[in-house]
Formats: structure tokens, C-alpha cells, sequence
């Protein structure tokens, strides 16, 4: 059963990964998606345009399992401009991840909601031990049947060929980042890269369900664009998108500089 649901239509691209077994971690993502899907064909996406985008997957999350257990992660990233520059907008609730490439480097923008990310943030275990932790599996926050809302928020500035890369973690669970960055360096057509991405996981045990969506950005000023996203499968599909956007609602403090990250409060 795929429980995994992703949106790759601008300005919008995202992946959820559903919890709970048949009838609920799938119904769950696909909630998410249908929620999102809403922003689809716009011109911009505001952090207030997602962040009622969760509320109302909650809400359906909630209302359609009656007390029964499920939910999903949500990770994913909004193209947009302003005045003075491309934006990405990221955000996350779970272990789902954005990850971006640029100048050579692979860098992780989101950061897990899990018990072992929390250990190795409190210093209480190694980063190398993380993927063979027992609770490697909890989550401190989701979307999901007794559980607040919190999904995190990053504005970051967004270079002319940057590559994102969202994904569930059933790739990240099964390939290491240096594998993860050799091959969106070395592949430069982004449908072949997020192909060669799950086939690495599938290769590697293939143990839950794969999803990636790989985001290239030749240019997002001045109204143009040449994004194209590849929404693969096991089976190969995918398919393309422009990305464009206009940034129409700034929050405060919400510009940082080009190596660092920030989290938006809302």
C-alpha cells in the first residue's frame, strides 16, 4: 500500500508521507495534496496561503478519522519573488525533507520532527548512530489525530540554478546524503535524477514507500522561467511544470543571508 501523495504544480511542490495502514496514512496524504492543490495555477503563494493549507488538512485529517489513529508529514517548498530577489519558502511538519543543491553542496533546509533528531540536537546522541536508533521511527510532530498543529517555515533566497529535491523519507531511510548529493550532481536532466534517486533506495532494501520530487530553476525573475519537476515513481512516470511566482506577502524580519536559513514565525 503507497501511502505517499506529493503536488508538483506551481508554485507549490510538496510530498506527504501518510502514517496509520491501509483507509488512513494514504487517505491522510491524499487529504494533504487536495488541500495544497487549492494554491495550484496561482502567481505566488504566501507563508499565510500555506499555512491555512495545514489548517485545513487538519481539520479534514481530524473529521475524517473519528478518533481512529493516522495522519501524515507534509514537506515541500513555494517559488516566489519579491522586489529585490527569487524566494524559496520552505516548510515542514515531520521527517519528510528539502533539501536544496547549490555550488556544489548539498545542504538540508528542513529539519526532522523526530525523537532521535531531538537526541542529536541535545547533543545526547551522535549524528552517525541516528539511522539505527529504535525510536528512529517517532515523530514529535505530524499531522495527525491528537496532535497540534506546528509546521516550521524558512524563507531563504533562492539562486538562479539552485536544485530542490523533496522527498519522504523512504529515500532518506535508505540512502545517505553523500549518495544523495553525488547523484544530483552528476545528473543533470532532474527527471533522470529523481528516477536514479529511487532506484538507488530501491537498490538499497526499498523498505518503505519512495518519493521524490526534484525542482530545477534555470531563472525565476523578471517573470520567466524554465523550472521543471519530475514527480517519479517506481514505475518512471513523472511529470513537468514551469515554476513562476511573485512574492505578495512578506512577513517580518523574513530575508536572511544566502548561506544561512531562517525560521518564520507566523
Amino acid at each position: 500500500m503507497n501511502e505517499d501523495a506529493l503536488l508538483a504544480y506551481p508554485p507549490v511542490f510538496l510530498v506527504a508521507d501518510g502514517m496509520g495502514g491501509h483507509d488512513a496514512g494514504d487517505v491522510a496524504s491524499r487529504l494533504a495534496v487536495e488541500e495544497f492543490a487549492q494554491l495550484a495555477g496561482r502567481t505566488s503563494a504566501s507563508a499565510h496561503d500555506v499555512h491555512a493549507c495545514f489548517e485545513r488538512t487538519a481539520a479534514r485529517v481530524h473529521e475524517a478519522f473519528e478518533g481512529r489513529a493516522g495522519g501524515t508529514t507534509i514537506a515541500g517548498v513555494a517559488v516566489a519573488e519579491e522586489a529585490d530577489g527569487s524566494y524559496w519558502l520552505v516548510f515542514n511538519v515531520g521527517d519528510s525533507r528539502v533539501y536544496r543543491w547549490a555550488s556544489g553542496t548539498l545542504t538540508q533546509i528542513s529539519v526532522d520532527h523526530s525523537v532521535v533528531q531531538e537526541l542529536v540536537d541535545h547533543g545526547e546522541l551522535a549524528p552517525e548512530l541516528a539511522g539505527t536508533h529504535p525510536e528512529r521511527h517517532v515523530l514529535t510532530r505530524a499531522i495527525a489525530t491528537g496532535s497540534a498543529l506546528e509546521p516550521d517555515y524558512w524563507l531563504i533566497p533562492a539562486g538562479p540554478h539552485d536544485r530542490i529535491l523533496v522527498c519522504s523519507d523512504g529515500l532518506t531511510r535508505e540512502v545517505p546524503d553523500e549518495v544523495i548529493a553525488e547523484v544530483l550532481g552528476q545528473c543533470s536532466d532532474p527527471q533522470e535524477a529523481a528516477q536514479l534517486l529511487v532506484q538507488r533506495a530501491i537498490e538499497a532494501g526499498g523498505r518503505d514507500n519512495v518519493s521524490t520530487v526534484v525542482v530545477d530553476v534555470a531563472t525565476t525573475s523578471a517573470g520567466a522561467s524554465d523550472a521543471y519537476t519530475t514527480v517519479p515513481r517506481p514505475a518512471g512516470q513523472s511529470g513537468p511544470g514551469a515554476a513562476t511566482g511573485t512574492w505578495d506577502e512578506m512577513l517580518d524580519g523574513a530575508t536572511v543571508p544566502r548561506a544561512t536559513t531562517t525560521e518564520v514565525e507566523l
